[in-house]
């Protein structure tokens, strides 16, 4: 069991765990990046040449051949560009970071406009004819993502146009989306009662400053910790530190809603979220059918913080409350710890699986440790198929944080397992992406709930496992509410005012939480840090419709056992080579059926209810 948090001292092997990605350009550094992008535009010049205005005169021979052009094109953008973004992504203020990243987003504009016209005269074909083609055995590859570039047609503009939209994106939602991770990146949080010249995020402070400030991520899972005074001091901190960025960052989003709402307009989609549904392929009605089934069941989380006001001795909770403890033993994990937990979990369940995750340690395809001016958060990046994805973490040693490692190595195995699909089809919509990284996480989850026999850790455990879910669930569903409230607002009534953009954001937690919770003043701006809102509008909801699909198919895995295991890897496998529907029928998940979110919401109540008997066993309610 790991041992109580009090001053961890620092973690050599986390420090070490940084990503190599020489392996994306063997070895070559940043000249393999200007090398592969001219070879990019070189190849796709002369892709141009031989197929502008001739894709109607091609046979499916023709064709394949063409795609595969296309995919060795991709191959050569995608180990550059991956390249420059992953390196920005640990040190978004060296300057040399940035000036790569820019380099590399204006030479993929290059070749993107080169080879605008394929997928135009591809979507303007007659359905007849390309329906004939694509029944080539050959194009098995690339089929499933032909047949989704068809389903833009009436939201494609002319070459010319479209050409100048992908130009202009450079100096616009491109680089306003870069601005906000500088900025953001750069918060520093000053907390209070901290011995000067400390950095509790388990490393040094940069450039030896003698002080008590630490990363933004660093004093977010202080509000996981028991003391509740830490807890209030913690938030504090960090609505004082977003405030000096504050109309910046409100300036910044107002530009890129009004930039969305242009843009929807010209291409016709009929509301702010529609181009995200499309992208998902989901339909209109059943985003809005998962939406209206969880804001349905938010008795859930109001039901769970009102007994946890109770275990904290509370009448109600506050903002800074909600991820709080519910016990006094907060424990800490060595790194090393998480990662052996987390490989002999994945072994267990497939030693495939288990193999392949332990390649993203063995070949330094992690970057744990929180940095000055790393990007917060963690994500996993596919990278491209020839090449092991790279996870991103900021390790803090809680408990969370080897779920959360679980978690994005779920991502990892999904792309590396469906690498064997191609470029075309190595990504599942936003829907399915969150299959493998949220089984692989509940799979962990069980681990450590199995191994502990204390009650009091154990009913940590289950009230964290409960709140990971409402939070995933709940609360990005309540995000997506914030979402469409400033995006609606934005285009009826205009530039949104900071303190608009925060009642907004208070109205829509406020929805989620009823009288459970009192936010606080400073809980008003806890928006703008959050990057899915500038980078990936519309994004959010794809984390609650994953989150439920993935604990469908988990409790399928505890219905079936080892019977499930091999269809499993065949889902990951198939990576997005189909649609969602067909993907889910491969685990006998019915994603057509308009009862499935319900279904799933019961699942989580299950959990509630499992975390409700803890605290009642525990003697403390």
């Amino acid at each position: 069991m790991a041992s109580a948090a009090t001053s961890e001292p620092t973690d050599p092997e986390l420090q070490a765990t940084a990503w190599d990605l020489e392996s994306l350009l063997e070895g070559e550094g940043p000249d393999g990046v200007e090398r592969r992008l001219t070879e990019a535009i070189d190849r796709a010049r002369a892709f141009a040449e031989r197929y502008a205005g001739k894709l109607g005169q091609l046979e499916s021979p023709g064709l394949i051949e063409a795609m595969q052009g296309l995919a060795a094109i991709q191959e050569l953008v995608g180990r550059a560009g991956y390249y420059a973004a992953l390196r920005f992504s640990t040190d978004t203020a060296d300057p040399a970071n940035g000036a790569l990243l820019q380099r590399v987003q204006e030479q993929e504009t290059a070749v993107q406009t080169t080879l605008l016209f394929f997928d135009l005269e591809w979507a303007a074909m007659s359905e007849e004819r390309a329906e004939e083609l694509l029944a080539d055995d050959g194009l098995d590859f690339c089929r499933h993502h032909l047949r989704n570039v068809r389903r833009y047609r009436e939201h494609l503009l002319s070459e010319p146009e479209e050409k100048i939209v992908a130009e202009k994106t450079l100096t616009g939602a491109s680089a306003w989306t870069r601005l906000f991770e500088e900025l953001t990146s750069a918060i520093e949080v000053q907390l209070p009662g901290a011995p000067a010249g400390t950095d509790e995020g388990g490393g040094s402070n940069a450039a030896g400053r003698n002080d008590a400030k630490v990363a933004l991520d660093v004093a977010l899972s202080r509000l996981s910790l028991p003391d509740r005074e830490i807890r209030r001091t913690s938030a504090e901190a960090v609505s004082a530190a977003l405030a000096p960025g504050l109309r910046t960052r409100a300036f910044l989003f107002n530009t890129l809603l009004a930039d969305k709402a242009t843009d929807d307009r010209l291409r016709r989609y009929r509301h702010w979220l529609a181009a995200r549904n499309l992208a998902n392929e989901a339909s209109d009605e059943s985003v809005q059918a998962l939406i209206s089934a969880v804001r349905a069941r938010q008795e859930i989380p109001r039901r769970w913080y009102r007994l946890k006001a109770r275990l904290l001795g509370l009448e109600r909770l506050a903002d800074y409350d909600r991820m709080a403890a519910v016990t006094e033993d907060e424990v800490t994990f060595p790194f090393s710890q998480a990662r052996e937990i987390v490989l002999d979990c994945y072994s267990s369940f497939s030693p495939e699986l288990g193999g392949v995750a332990r390649r993203f340690f063995d070949e330094r395809h992690i970057d744990a440790p929180v940095r000055p001016a790393k990007r917060g958060g963690a994500f996993c990046a596919a990278a491209v198929p020839s090449v092991l994805p790279y996870v991103l973490l900021n390790y803090t040693s809680r408990r969370r944080d080897v779920l959360t490692l679980a978690h994005e190595l779920g991502h990892g195995v999904h792309f590396a397992l469906a690498a064997r699909q191609g470029i075309f089809h190595q990504h599942t919509p936003l829907t399915l992406a969150e299959t493998a990284s949220v089984f692989g996480e509940t799979i962990v989850f069980g681990r450590l709930l199995e191994e502990d026999s204390a009650p009091a850790s154990r009913l940590a455990l289950l009230a964290e496992n409960l709140e990971d879910t409402i939070a995933t669930v709940f609360r990005q569903v309540a995000m997506n509410r914030f979402e469409d409230l400033v995006h609606t607002e934005r285009r009826e009534q205009g530039e949104l005012s900071v303190e608009r953009f925060g009642e907004l954001w208070a109205d829509s937690q406020s929805e989620m939480l009823g009288d459970s919770v009192e936010l606080t003043d400073g809980y008003r701006t806890w928006w703008s840090y959050i990057p899915h809102f500038i980078g990936s509008p519309g994004y959010v909801y794809a984390y609650a419709y994953g989150q439920l699909l993935a604990l469908s198919v988990y409790q399928r895995y505890e219905q079936e056992g080892a019977a499930l295991v091999p269809r499993y890897l065949e889902l990951l496998a198939a990576g997005g080579s189909r649609g969602p529907e067909e993907l889910g029928r491969i685990v006998g998940i019915d994603l057509a059926d308009p009862g499935f979110w319900d279904a799933g919401l019961d699942l989580v109540e299950r959990q509630l209810a499992d975390a409700e008997e803890a605290a009642h066993a525990s003697g403390r309610v």
